[in-house]
């Protein structure tokens, strides 16, 4: 990389500032290049001297982030949790759900873009399992083998459920700040719906 490439114009910041946005309300497919010109007000052929193309802005967006930002903080922000010891498993999942809320609050407009293009961009699922994925998964798996051993969860694989936590926190969050942030929400009852749900499902039968 040559200096004008790693120090950022007024120009080049412009434009990723408007495409971050600009991702973020409509997606990626939704956006044209076009627009994010006219928002960074410059011209359209100047994104491309910059970027080359609307994939290189998105991963011009996605790449230093995942690696400067999303990942040291995910991973710093989740140790809050999994560096405490809950007495009981349900403690722990809701502690995890007031966490990741905080989390996302904070950092929206560039989790939508992650939430949006992690399916359509094998790049940037890479980069998520190898910044993020792999520390938080492992540790994750002593957490569950933790609440095994105490015979508050039942014996199966724990990668299994992991997933099925995970999926059941984050759809809840995701449908909460992203898909109808506007709805009419109980936080309090959803979460402990939520835990009700997987209490049925994970938690041994008396």
């Amino acid at each position: 990389m040559t200096n004008s490439e790693t120090k950022l114009t007024k120009k080049q910041i412009a434009i990723l500032e408007a495409a971050t946005e600009l991702f973020a309300e409509k997606g990626y497919a939704g956006t044209s290049t076009s627009e994010i010109a006219n928002k960074a007000e410059v011209a359209e052929g100047t994104i491309f001297k910059h970027f080359k193309s609307k994939k290189g802005l998105l991963l011009s967006i996605v790449s230093p982030m995942m690696v400067k930002l999303i990942a040291p903080m995910v991973k710093n922000d989740m140790n809050k949790v999994l560096d405490q010891d809950f007495e009981h498993f349900q403690d722990f999942i809701r502690a995890m759900i007031e966490n990741r809320k905080a989390f996302i609050k904070k950092n929206l407009p560039l989790l939508r873009i992650l939430i949006q293009e992690i399916p359509f961009h094998p790049e940037l699922k890479e980069q998520f399992i190898e910044h993020i994925g792999k520390d938080i998964f492992a540790r994750l798996r002593n957490i569950v083998e933790h609440y095994q051993a105490k015979g508050q969860l039942i014996q199966t694989h724990s990668d299994t459920i992991i997933r099925i936590v995970a999926s059941s926190i984050f759809s809840y969050i995701i449908a909460r700040y992203v898909i109808v942030p506007d709805g009419d929400w109980n936080d309090e009852e959803e979460v402990e719906r939520i835990i009700q749900v997987l209490e049925n499902g994970i938690v041994p039968r008396e």
